[in-house]
């Protein structure tokens, strides 16, 4: 699966790839672009909820495939969240505080889970029934749903499609500054140090120079 290089921003349907900037001249596979923008995830602790950027990679280009997503800008703004997030992609769940529910390569927070659950076809009739009133354990039982690898780097693709506004999602197009801080600002942080540090690894891994 290659993130790969063309002059349009476009999908390479035949090759299911995605366009970025034709500046950069080598083709990269999808899973060396996530080695260079989380180099922690080129290897695994042994951990269950592990994966490393071998398998990374071929999951969140099928899912950027899956949600529309073919600007290398916000291609590799979610990346850099994802894998900041997920601590190199680590962990599927909140490890500290802890919070049930939440989890996924995106942790997001349970609302999103359940919200992105309902809108999986495969996943929906398990998640109904199930309100934001939900149990611990209820939460849990949504986020188990949801973190198996095909949906689990599905969650950020389908969150920004989902609940970025239009403006944003065209600011992070841009591959500036300006724009990951607005898709951050969308998902409800700010752009410190470490953020900031998987977002150059990104623009470096693209091409990007906003």
């Amino acid at each position: 699966m290659k993130f790969q290089l063309a002059t349009t921003a476009g999908l390479l349907l035949a090759g299911q790839a995605i366009a970025a900037p034709v500046k950069a001249r080598d083709v990269k596979s999808a899973a060396e672009i996530v080695g260079e923008i989380s180099p922690n995830s080129k290897t695994c602790d042994g951990s269950a909820e592990c994966r490393t950027a071998d398998q990374v990679g071929p999951l969140l280009a099928d899912a950027m495939v899956k949600y529309g997503i073919y600007s290398a800008g916000q291609i590799a703004g979610i990346i850099a969240l994802t894998a900041y997030e997920s601590v190199d992609y680590k962990y599927k769940h909140n490890v500290s505080p802890g919070r049930p529910g939440q989890g996924t390569s995106n942790m997001q927070q349970f609302p999103f889970n359940l919200e992105y659950a309902k809108s999986i076809p495969e996943l929906a009739a398990k998640a109904n029934g199930v309100d934001q009133n939900a149990s611990d354990d209820q939460k849990n039982d949504v986020l188990a749903l949801v973190t198996p690898d095909e949906y689990n780097f599905g969650s950020g693709p389908w969150y920004f499609t989902k609940h970025c506004s239009t403006d944003v999602q065209n600011a992070l197009k841009a591959g500036t500054d300006a724009g990951f801080e607005a898709y951050m600002g969308c998902v409800g942080v700010a752009v410190d140090q470490n953020r900031k540090d998987y977002w150059d690894r990104a623009k470096t891994a693209f091409g990007l120079s906003g």
